[in-house]
This record gives structure tokens, sequence and C-alpha cells, in this order.
């Protein structure tokens, strides 16, 4: 009675919930798979809105000293003949507000002009104006080397994992790795936001915070599953499903705790402040940690259920646990206690054909007849034996 008292964050810090997630698996591999094919078509179709340092082009700094808008700022850089121009703010240490405009590759004489018009209007002197060519080369060998990490840094994922838990493990969290590294791309494809090489070191960032969460679900998946076979109490995806429930708050917390400092770089400093070479940073941030946070729990551990269930061990204990229940048992429950719960019940049923066994083997008593019933004792002195 005492358990049903308990409120949904009591339950949820002591991982006593039941939430059927891999019961339901297939509503969140949908989920999944539409955001990655929107992912997909966007990167496809749309493309990326490559920064200066992978297309190469010239940059401009000019500081600030009219508090001149940002959306003034670039309608004159496009009226001086200035195709898709890229406009931010940059705070300096001293609090200052420096314009960082980003175009594509000019000739001498157009740097000059551009830093003329930049001058003229922000109320500064052509001085001011710093001018820097910046070659694609650099940008490309960036990405060469971000995607030989990315590789080098998959291929120890797949060798630990194999060797800390099995190749099944390391294929589901393979694929929930991909799944996040889709997504975050995907969002700066569909919004049009800037990749730098700062956007590059955040999606290899987010990776480890993704693997840390889906490392901490499979270890305990491992608990739950270890010697699973040789019992009939619940299937594997049972199994896996409760060691979801038991490690939900923590994977919770640790996203949250995660996303908190993420959202002041992203909000705060990014949107409050201005500062824009932040947001390259923090977004690709903050929707890695977020979609790492739903693809452990959501996605990686029911992969793995699926993968393990089509091995025949598991196939032939899912039908001894559908004969066993088939037979008038009640399905175990998949909560905190139901480790304890099934061994007490299996307890129960034990004791109750011990005892009905020993019962029928018993041999009948003598009966004791009539005479023997109306038969005096002797004296009166008590027996000391309880009347039954």
């Amino acid at each position: 009675m005492s358990e049903h008292k308990h409120g949904i964050v009591h339950r949820l810090y002591h991982g006593e919930t039941a939430f059927p997630l891999i019961q339901r698996r297939k509503a969140f591999y949908v989920a999944s798979g539409v955001l990655v094919l929107i992912a997909l078509a966007s990167m496809l179709f749309r493309g990326f809105n490559l920064g200066v340092e992978f297309k190469g082009g010239t940059v401009f700094l000019a500081p600030d000293k009219t508090h001149t808008a940002i959306a003034d700022v670039r309608s004159t850089v496009t009226g001086a003949g200035i195709k898709d121009p890229i406009v931010q703010t940059v705070k300096t240490t001293g609090g200052a507000t420096t314009y960082r405009v980003e175009t594509e590759a000019l000739s001498t004489a157009d740097s000059n002009k551009l830093s003329a018009t930049l001058a003229n209007k922000l109320g500064i002197t052509v001085n001011d104006v710093s001018v820097q060519s910046v070659s694609s080369s650099w940008g490309q060998q960036v990405t060469k080397k971000a995607l030989l990490g990315l590789v080098i840094f998959l291929i120890a994922v797949v060798i630990y994992i194999s060797i800390r838990f099995e190749p099944k493990m390391a294929a589901a969290a393979i694929i929930a790795l991909i799944h996040d590294l889709l997504l975050a791309a995907g969002v700066y494809s569909v919004l049009g936001f800037v990749v730098t090489p700062s956007t590059i070191i955040a999606l290899l960032t987010v990776l480890g915070y993704s693997l840390y969460d889906t490392i901490v679900v499979f270890d305990k998946v491992d608990e739950n599953t270890r010697g699973l076979e040789r019992q009939s109490q619940r299937t594997y995806a049972e199994a896996a499903e409760l060691a979801v429930n038991q490690t939900f708050m923590r994977s919770i917390n640790t996203s949250l705790i995660a996303l908190l400092p993420v959202s002041g770089l992203l909000f705060v400093g990014a949107l409050l402040l201005g500062a824009g070479t932040l947001k390259d940073l923090a977004l690709a941030l903050f929707v890695g940690l977020a979609s790492g946070a739903y693809s452990s729990l959501f996605l990686a551990t029911p992969l793995l259920a699926d993968l393990k269930e089509r091995e025949p061990r598991f196939q032939q204990l899912h039908q001894r646990v559908v004969d066993r229940r088939a037979g008038g048992r009640a399905p175990v429950r998949l909560s905190q206690r139901s480790t304890n719960a099934g061994e007490g019940q299996a307890e129960v049923s034990v004791g109750a054909t011990a005892t009905a066994t020993a019962t029928a083997t018993r041999p009948p008593s003598r009966p004791s007849g009539k005479s023997s019933a109306k038969r005096k004792p002797k004296g009166s002195r008590p027996t000391g034996k309880r009347k039954r």
C-alpha cells in the first residue's frame, strides 16, 4: 500500500518507474527515422552555410563606436555590391563590440572600397578596419583532420565496447552516435547557421557525452541480463527495459548538468550579449547533448534488445517465458522490486507445491474411535497439551 503513495519524482529517483520504452520502440524508431531523413534531405539539397575558413574569402573587423544595428551593417555591405555577406558581432575583453564581416574573396581595390564604406557607416577611420584574406585550404585541412579523428574515435569505441561488453552493444552504440551527429549537422543545414571550425570541434565533443550516457545504460543492462538465459522470469527485452528505468533519472540528471552551462553560452552569450562566435560552439553542443540523451535511452537500448533477441538462446528464453505465463502465472512487473518479487513468487510456488506433495504422501493417522473420544483423563492432573 505504501508503494502507491509515492509520487512520480520519488519513483524516478529510486528507479521504481516502469516506462514501456522498449515495448514502444517502434514509435521511437519512426520518430528518429523521420528526423534523420529530414536532416539528410536538407544536407543533400540545401547544403551547409560554410564559413570563410572552409570556402575562403575576406574577413573585415571593424569596431562599433556608434552602436549601429547589425541589420544596418549588413545592408551597407550588400549595398556595396557584396553578395551574401556574413555579419557577426564579437565582444572584446573590455566589453567593446566589434563587427566581423565575412565576404567572398575580394581584390585589393574592392577590399579598400568596402573598408571605407564600413568606416563611414560606423564612424571610424579606415585604419581602424582590419582586413584579412583567408584561404580555403586551411578549412580543408581542419575538415580532413576532424574526419580522421572521427574515424579513429569510432574504431576505438568499437574495440572498447566489444571487449568490455560485446560486439552487439558496440553496434548499437555506433548507430546512436551516428544518429546524434546527423541530427546536429541537420540542424545547421535546416536553419542555415554558419559552419565554422568551432562547430566541428563541438560535434566531436558531443560524441563523448553521448557515449557516456549509452555506456551507463549498457552497464546496467549487462548486470541485469547476466545468466538470464538460465532463468524463465523475464525476456531479454524486459530485462533491458528494467535497466533503462533504473538508470533513467541518472541519465536525465547527467544531461541536464551538461546542458545548463551550454544553455548559458547559447542564450545568454550569443543571444543577449550578442557574441555571435559563441553560437557556433554552443549550438552544436546543445543539439548534440540533447540528441545524445534521447538516443541513449530511446534508441541505443531498444536496438540492442532487437539484436540480442535474434539469438537462438534468447528466442528460446522468450518462448519459455511465454509458456510459463500461459500456465497461469502472472507476468513480472518491470520495477525496481520486480527481481525480489519474482524470486518471492517462485519460492511461494515451490513451497506450496512441496507442502501439497508432503500432504499427499503423509500416511493417514490412526482413527481414535468413539471409546477413545469419551475416555476420561486419569486423575485431575493436567496433561499440558493444548486442546485442538
